[in-house]
């Protein structure tokens, strides 16, 4: 009986030594915690780049098909945010490229090869529409026109203005006023009315900000231009 007895006492005393260092091994010195995250953060169980969402040119969902060019093209929120023009990956307008401002930021790319030509803002609030009808009437065809507004875009607007973007393509143009948002995608040359623009209206009512709608955005595919159809 005192031969088991004993047994019993060692076997006891071996099965929390033994659990005493397994509890170390596993809680580490610190509470355990940063232990019990790495084993919970094993290879295993960390999420794969499969699991996450794929993210394509320019942030789009899905990629564009061949000979497309992918865009994203968004407003300016009031007047405190800028609006931003990204082009197959590459960003050509933004407050960060520290090349926008308010008005109508309009970027010129090349329809063919997707080359950015030119990318200019112009105050349509205190500004000279001139600069503006000068930057214009000069685009070639085949150019590919996006437009992002920020703040004001038509307060200078003239009907000559107008008569050119609606050649680009805009259906909106003709209702564009003061403080309201817009972005657009045309090009010079085009036969029908562009499918790539968005128009929101200023008003009190609806407005998202104090004395401003919300931001827009518009994201897609252009398709790409050959050196025969410019």
């Amino acid at each position: 009986m005192r031969l088991a007895g004993s047994v019993r006492i060692v076997v006891i005393v071996l099965t929390v030594g033994l659990t005493w260092i397994l509890a170390s091994v596993m809680l580490g010195s610190q509470g355990g915690l940063p232990r019990i995250q790495q084993l919970l953060n094993s290879p295993d169980n960390a999420p794969t780049a499969d699991s996450r969402p794929k993210k394509y040119k320019c942030g789009l969902p899905q990629p564009c098909p061949d000979k497309h060019f992918a865009f994203r093209i968004v407003s300016g929120a009031a007047n405190v945010i800028g609006p931003k023009i990204c082009l197959e990956d590459k960003m050509l307008m933004s407050s960060v490229k520290n090349n926008v401002g308010r008005g109508l930021n309009i970027a010129l790319v090349n329809g063919v090869n997707g080359e950015l030509i030119d990318a200019k803002f112009f105050d349509m609030w205190a500004g000279d529409v001139n600069e503006l009808l000068k930057f214009v009437r000069a685009v070639y065809e085949g150019t590919v026109v996006f437009v992002a507004s920020y703040d004001d875009p038509a307060t200078k607007m003239n009907d000559e203005a107008r008569k050119i973007f609606s050649d680009f393509g805009s259906s909106a143009i003709k209702d564009i006023g003061f403080r309201d948002s817009w972005v657009f995608v045309g090009a010079k040359g085009v036969q029908d009315k562009s499918p790539f623009e968005q128009h929101m209206k200023n008003n009190k009512n609806s407005n998202k900000y104090e004395g401003w709608p919300e931001a827009l955005e518009m994201e897609g595919c252009i398709p790409q231009r050959t050196a025969e159809t410019v």
